[in-house]
This record gives C-alpha cells, structure tokens and sequence, in this order.
C-alpha cells in the first residue's frame, strides 16, 4: 500500500453535485445548446466532467442533458477508465409538455400519461438512471414563469410509475408551489428548486423526508442576479423578472426545510456563461452565508447525503471501512473557512476508488512513500 502522509492537511471524502449538467457549456447562447453539433458538444460535455472531478468533486447526480445520449455517453466514458470525471447518475433531455419547453432544442415533449410513459421508456432504452420532469417555468424565458405549472397530477404519476417500475429516479425542475406539491404527491424522488414552497408543500415534504432530496441550485438565482449583467443581462432585468422576490422566497423556504430536517444538498445549474464550470463550491458559501447550515452541516450536505442521493449510503460520502475510497485533501480547513473549497489550488490530492486523479506528491505539499495501490476499503492518514 502506498501511504500518504497528508502533513496536517484536511482530509475528508469527495463532494457531491446534486444537479449537474455536463452539457452546458459556460454560454450566454441557451438556444445554441440546442443547435450545436453534437460531435462539438461530446467534447465540451467531456470537459465538464473532468472539470468537475479536477474540483473535488467524485458524485454528481445528472439534471438532463441538452441531447438524449450525451450523459449516457460521458457516463459510460467515465466508468471504462477512457476519461476522467465523477461518478455520475446519467439523465436523457428533461421532458416538458408542449408549450412547457424552457430552452428550445433539448428538450423532449410528452402530452398525457401514455406519451409520459413512452418518454421514460426511451430514458431506459438509452440506458439512464434518471428521469427529468420540467413542471414549471424560468424568469430568463421571459413567457415561461417560475410560479407556473405545466404538468398535471395523471402525467407525474405515470411518469413516476413507470420509471420506478424500470428503477430509474424521477427528478423535477419545480419551482411553483403547486409543482413541489405534486412532485410529493406523485412520488418523485429528488426536487429541484423549490423556490415557492407553501405551508402545505413543506409539510408533503417533511412527512416524506426520508424517501425524498431537494437540489434547490440557490447560486443560479444568485449569479442571475448579481453576475449576468456581463453577458445581456442586467441586473435591474433580472428583478424586474422577478428574481430577486425568488430569491427571498426560497432562502424563507429553505430555512423552514432545514429546520424541519428535509434533505437539502448543493449543486444546480452550473455551465451556464454566469454560473461557469468549475465554480461549484459556491453553493457550500451559500448554504452557510444564506441558509443558516453551520459548516459542517455543509459539507455534510455534500457528502455523506452526496453517498444518499446516490444510492451507495455505505459505500460513499465518508471516510470509514468498507467505504470506496473517494477523498480529498485541502490545504486549509473549510471547517474554519467553507470557501476554501472554492479554490482548486487548495485542493491538492483528489482520489477516487483507490486511485489518485490528482497526486499530492511528495514535495511541499505533502510527503509520500510508494508501496503498491490502495484497495477499497482502506483509510489513508492525513
């Protein structure tokens, strides 16, 4: 076994992205992620996942894809050792019903339960492990608004059947309270955003807290306001939409679910030209600055539920026997300071399943002596 000697850095398992587009490509152009070749696109999509695994993080749970293989594709990559990237949980296109659709060109249209069913049915033809239900709108559309609901009870519902029937998850970019409403009623497994989440949404998802995690990607709405003006769109537009109220809307909720001890983990919507690659620990910031998480209920949001959310609750998310070695090692304590994790210099070892991705050497950084490989299941010293 080869042994590190970590010399007094912080050790702890790798991260989890809870809502993660590889095919997103840091532009400001949302259509062209529809009209870009898809040989292009593979590439750029390959990227962001070596991005992702480059900034420490080892899971990532995938929030659709803007065509229907890519994520199978870079999954498939990944897991045959041809690129490096996280451990990943392949979506297809999110589906939305006609006139529902957020961005034109990646999304795939179902009207009814029967074509819901049909369209789940191609997520396993294709070989996914999840289902995205596009139930409300987005501000930045401009006609397709956050308290919209496009879906209805019928179509969840067979949506949520079959996929579970076939093993697959069901996830939902819901930001409306009725869509949060239905997504429990209906059996989904992870909700994304929840920015308008009642009362009586709050208390669907304490009562189904231990079946169910919400993703709310809190650093779009943020970056959308304050960061976006760069790129064509301004600040005064973005509250005028309505994002600032959103915004208020979701940190009031959001506490209440942390209070009531509904799952809450980071990630979301990263990739786009004002939320790029590679910023993703901005959601651990946010999460104490905004959400009152302490930061070691922070970075347990993104690890040991990051193990959780991705159906290996004794296999990842922590450092312990009998779990894969997935960890990372930090010059700097984010116990003291959660955005140390925000700077990939800091983040000078990266393992995972036992093999380092980044190496910390044996110079400064830390002191190494070569024995053979570590196995799974073995602790390393920091």
């Amino acid at each position: 076994v080869r042994v590190v000697d970590g010399g007094g850095k912080f050790l702890m398992s790798g991260l989890c992205d809870a809502h993660t587009h590889f095919s997103w490509t840091n532009s400001a152009d949302l259509p062209g992620l529809g009209t870009m070749g898809v040989e292009e696109h593979t590439l750029l999509s390959a990227r962001s996942a070596q991005t992702y695994i480059d900034c420490g993080y080892t899971m990532c749970v995938g929030a659709a894809a803007a065509k229907p293989r890519l994520d199978v594709v870079i999954r498939n990559a990944i897991n045959d050792g041809q690129i490096p990237g996280p451990r990943y949980l392949a979506n297809c296109q999110e589906i939305a019903v006609t006139g529902g659709a957020l961005v034109d060109g990646i999304t795939a249209f179902a009207d009814g339960p029967e074509e819901m069913r049909k369209q789940v049915r191609r997520n396993v033809a294709m070989g996914a492990d999840l289902v995205k239900l596009s139930m409300s709108g987005e501000e930045i559309t401009g006609n397709q608004h956050a308290e919209d609901n496009y879906f209805s009870d019928e179509e969840v519902l067979a949506a949520t059947t079959e996929a579970h029937r076939r093993g697959l998850r069901v996830c939902t970019h819901a930001r409306s309270g009725e869509s949060v409403k239905m997504s429990v009623r209906n059996g989904v497994d992870i909700v994304y955003h929840a920015s308008f989440v009642d009362e009586e949404g709050l208390d669907m998802l304490e009562a189904k807290k231990d079946e169910l995690f919400v993703a709310p990607g809190i650093n779009w709405l943020i970056a959308t306001l304050n960061d976006a003006a760069d790129f064509g769109y301004p600040q005064e537009a973005a509250e005028a939409a309505g994002y600032k109220h959103e915004l208020e809307c979701a940190i009031d909720g959001l506490k209440k679910m942390k209070a009531r001890g509904i799952r809450i983990l980071p990630g979301g919507d990263y990739g786009f030209a004002w939320t790029p690659h590679g910023t993703y620990a901005r959601d651990l910031q946010h999460f104490v600055d905004l959400l009152g998480f302490t930061t070691k209920e922070a970075l347990l949001s993104a690890t040991a539920l990051g193990g959780q959310i991705m159906r290996m609750p004794n296999e990842l998310g922590q450092i312990a026997p009998n779990f894969y070695a997935d960890m990372i090692l930090i010059d700097g304590d984010p116990l003291e300071d959660i955005t140390v994790l925000q700077d990939r210099g800091r983040i000078v070892g990266i393992m995972k399943d036992g093999k380092f991705h980044k190496d910390p050497g044996d110079g400064s950084q830390a002191r190494a002596r070569d024995v053979d490989e570590i196995h799974r299941g073995t602790a390393v010293p920091a």
